[in-house]
């Protein structure tokens, strides 16, 4: 081809530029000013047949069908153009190098073609594995922080248990005690009185009735009973926030399943975080009838706290919560609904994703419904979701009544 081309166009070309156009280990094309081809290296024959395996007997100049319109416009231009282009079946990815300007003196065009599908495959390669351990590491970042919240709830809950214990013993004597001196207020009450029927039968007492008369003795008498009363009442309500703190923060993570009383667990749940509810919650319960569920109940109080603090935040000024609970089945499900801000529409995909919260700064870590979830999906259930903005939320809790028994061979 190069003896038909030389003698059609009157020119030779160095034996320098034949040298270095076979020596080239990429297809290469040597060509006229009108683009057609003087010589082709053997790697350009090569790759015409990979590049358009339909043809019968591609040759080398086949290879110029790759470059796009225009690319000898800024070659002439520039002096060079450079891009990439990929084969008719879409197998293989080219990068292309094309120059125009003078050889021996006369105008000429060089083309170079290189395969590059290896190394894009290569680099397709490496930018999936670098997005899958980014999404591992953001992963890993995320159970981490749920780790060490875990950590930090056991460790708040074995020195919550260790201040109920300690609180446990003054409370019980102070119980105790109340209850003597209410006997001896009887007695003395009793005394007081009978004292009063013999004063008013002799006139010689008269001194004793005035100052019975001004120090009151009669509310006294009528009133420290029902102080005894209330202070007996408040002990007992003391001691019954003290028990649930010690059962809420009972940590059981090695412990087997066990049946509870849901509804035991709602209230002493209930009794705890009912400080940030009081002033702005009117609670309504309306609960079913539940058999003991299978579970560990530590847990699940963690999950009713979250919903029912949640449930309250929702709640600006004065606002609704219910509490439910029934069974379906072979399952029993709690309910809270709130009457609350409710959740926005774009936000309902994420509520469950760590670290994801539509409360201000300062207000929530995003935490608390991950762990929720986590929890509840470790029991085999499920936590289902209904809101509307401006009208409120409802959280469903549902799980088995019985936990699923692993088979041998199961995998973990």
């Amino acid at each position: 081809m190069s003896e038909r081309n030389e003698a059609n166009t009157g020119t030779s070309w160095s034996e320098d530029i034949l040298w270095a156009l076979s020596a080239i280990d990429r297809a290469a094309l040597l060509l006229d000013r009108d683009a057609r081809p003087l010589q082709a290296n053997a790697a350009a024959r090569t790759l015409a047949a990979r590049a358009f395996p339909g043809r019968v007997e591609p040759a080398p100049e086949d290879l110029l069908d790759l470059l796009p319109e225009g690319a000898w416009d800024q070659a002439h231009r520039d002096g060079r153009w450079r891009g990439s282009v990929v084969a008719a079946d879409g197998t293989l990815a080219i990068e292309v190098a094309a120059h125009a300007g003078a050889y021996d003196g006369v105008e000429r065009r060089f083309v170079t073609f290189d395969d590059v599908s290896t190394r894009a495959g290569r680099e397709a390669e490496l930018t999936q594995r670098h997005d899958e351990l980014q999404r591992t590491y953001h992963r890993l970042a995320s159970t981490q922080e749920q780790l060490l919240q875990a950590e930090k709830m056991a460790s708040i809950g074995q020195l919550a248990a260790g201040v109920a214990h300690e609180i446990n013993n003054p409370i019980g004597y102070v119980h105790s005690n109340l209850g003597t001196l209410r006997e001896y207020c009887g007695a003395l009450t009793a005394l007081i009185e009978a004292y009063a029927a013999e004063c008013a039968a002799d006139d010689a007492a008269a001194p004793l009735r005035r100052l019975r008369e001004r120090l009151d003795i009669d509310f006294i008498l009528g009133d420290l009973p029902q102080l005894l009363d209330e202070s007996r009442e408040g002990i007992e309500r003391v001691t019954k926030i003290v028990q649930d703190l010690k059962e809420f923060s009972h940590v059981g993570r090695d412990e087997q399943m066990r049946p509870a009383d849901l509804h035991k667990g709602l209230d002493s749940t209930l009794n705890i975080v009912w400080n940030e509810l009081k002033y702005k919650v009117q609670l309504e319960k309306h609960y079913g009838e539940l058999p003991q569920v299978e579970c560990h109940a530590s847990e699940l109080n963690q999950v009713f706290m979250n919903l029912l603090i949640n449930a309250g935040q929702a709640i600006a000024e004065r606002g609704t919560i219910v509490l439910a609970t029934g069974v379906d089945e072979d399952r029993v499900w709690v309910s809270i609904a709130d009457s609350g801000c409710g959740i926005p529409e774009e936000a309902m995909q994420r509520i469950f994703d760590p670290f994801f919260t539509t409360k201000p700064i300062g207000r929530g870590t995003g935490l608390g419904l991950a762990i929720a979830y986590r929890i509840v999906a470790k029991h085999h259930g499920r936590i289902e979701v209904q809101s509307r903005p401006g009208f409120g939320s409802t959280f469903r809790v549902v799980l088995p009544l019985k936990q699923p028994r692993e088979q041998p061979g199961d995998a973990v």
